[in-house]
């Protein structure tokens, strides 16, 4: 065996026992778990379920830390800039990491290079909800409705460049409506608006729209991917509603700083896809009408590589722009 041999094998030998090390020693103090929008929308509720059940299996807090503002760019930088050993992990979603970077033209981080892919989450439709008291009883109604209103019916969205945004702006484009978009920091916020009466409709993230449809506070008029959600089988598509080809589908993942240390990513990794395979916390975001699709790092790293090139010409097709 050559020197150069041994040398290369000692230095393989050296980054395994490494690895090893670092994933046995992790966690070694509290995580901290970023959500990109405030208490009660579908990030919050996806980074409290993983925390509970990784603070139990790991024996460490594992707490979830919600940094609204700006479509969820200021928790992206955050993150971005801390530390890479784990303790810091971030549920991004579409809208952090896709359409974003096709609206703000200049972002303080790169959607790729500065994470480290962990593992997707859940697909998530969105759902069109009308208050009560709007007239419109269907997909069908509302356009009519719109058109004869330009501009006089408003719809909140969790912020400017959100998925709720730029769903409802493809909407706009594909049924030639003019619909006042009001903008809020998140989509709790954007459901208490439509709940109160501010605005007449909202395309919220299944998890936050489907439990006020089915307490009957809120009205379903179409969901916004190709197939019925299973959580409520009984409302149309969009597509199906009146408005043809409409499809558009979300999603959450887990993600934390660039060069995070591999031997983490697989060990963080193998706690989620286990947490997110137990029929209890399937069946609960079931329930909430998303879908979960936990993955390897690297089937979710080629995801968000897709996606930005996907949604760039969604966004420019649409005519989105910053409120």
């Amino acid at each position: 065996m050559t020197c150069n041999t041994v040398s290369i094998a000692c230095a393989l030998a050296l980054a395994l026992t490494g690895g090893a090390t670092v994933a046995q020693t992790y966690p070694s103090k509290p995580i901290r778990i970023v959500s990109p929008f405030p208490p009660g929308g579908t990030s919050d509720i996806l980074a409290r379920a993983i925390g509970e059940r990784l603070s139990k299996e790991w024996g460490q807090p594992v707490v979830t830390e919600n940094r609204p503002g700006a479509a969820g760019n200021i928790a992206s930088e955050y993150v971005a800039r801390s530390s890479p050993d784990g303790h810091v992990l971030y549920i991004n979603t579409v809208g952090t990491h896709a359409i974003n970077p096709a609206i703000y033209p200049k972002l303080n981080f790169d959607p790729i290079k500065d994470f480290t892919a962990i593992t997707n989450l859940v697909a998530l439709p969105s759902l069109l909800c009308a208050h009560p008291s709007l007239p419109a009883r269907n997909v069908r109604e509302l356009i009519a409705l719109a058109r004869k209103h330009p501009g006089e019916l408003s719809y909140s969205s969790a912020g400017s460049g959100s998925q709720p945004h730029l769903t409802a702006e493809m909407f706009k484009t594909m049924t030639g409506t003019d619909l006042l978009h009001v903008p809020y920091k998140g989509a709790s916020p954007q459901m208490v608006a439509l709940l109160g009466g501010e605005v007449a409709v909202t395309w919220a993230t299944a998890p936050s729209g489907v439990p006020f449809v089915k307490a009957g506070k809120l009205r379903a008029l179409g969901v916004s991917t190709a197939r019925r959600m299973p959580a409520l089988p009984e409302v149309p598509t969009i597509a199906e509603a009146g408005v043809p080809g409409y499809d558009a589908m979300g999603w959450n993942g887990l993600v934390g700083p660039a060069h995070m240390p591999p031997a983490v990513v697989q060990k963080v990794n193998a706690a989620v896809v286990k947490i997110f395979n137990t029929p209890q916390v399937r069946e609960r975001f079931v329930a909430l009408g998303a879908e979960p699709i936990p993955s390897t790092p690297e089937a979710f790293a080629s995801l968000m590589q897709a996606e930005l090139p996907k949604w760039a010409k969604i966004v420019k097709a649409s005519g989105a722009r910053l409120d």
